[in-house]
């Protein structure tokens, strides 16, 4: 059987938005016994917020906040627990990357816990640098260049080929 995921960018202060801080405190913050700071979530207001829908319940949400005129990153990722290993994140990273490319951004830049770097390497992100640390967890700067028309896509199967 076929799922159904559907994508919607949250307003933010909708009920919506508050279910996916909801989702966003119990995947990455809790089990780091963090919580956020309403000055934390506050700064949030001019990014992002992709969410995953499934049969109308929220089962993902992404970030995403510009750097500059080419770059975007990409952070808070999280799938509820019942959803991971299903697709659902996986889909969600190439809805982030067609936000980029469809809105002139060359690059996505995300900053992975250790234990997402294996997922990202598999979807084209490239590990640059030392690793560092953030929230208390070892994590590693992780980069995708985007390629942004269908000449550069072909130009780059060819070479490949």
């Amino acid at each position: 059987m076929s799922r159904t995921i559907s994508f919607k960018i949250l307003n933010f202060g909708s009920a919506e938005h508050a279910a996916s801080i909801a989702l966003r405190h119990d995947i990455l913050r809790k089990p780091l016994s963090l919580s956020f700071l309403k000055e934390e979530l506050d700064t949030e207001h001019d990014q992002i917020h992709l969410a995953a829908f499934e049969e109308g319940r929220l089962t993902g949400i992404m970030l995403l906040k510009k750097l500059s005129n080419s770059i975007i990153k990409m952070r808070q990722v999280a799938v509820d627990e019942k959803m991971q290993g299903t697709g659902t994140g996986t889909k969600m990273v190439e809805q982030a990357e067609n936000y980029a490319r469809d809105n002139g951004f060359s690059t996505i830049e995300l900053h992975a816990r250790n234990t997402a770097v294996p997922f990202y390497l598999r979807l084209g992100y490239l590990k640059e640098g030392a690793e560092f640390e953030e929230v208390g967890i070892p994590h590693s700067l992780m980069l995708k260049h985007l390629l942004t028309n269908s000449f550069a896509v072909l130009a780059v199967k060819k070479y490949c080929l």
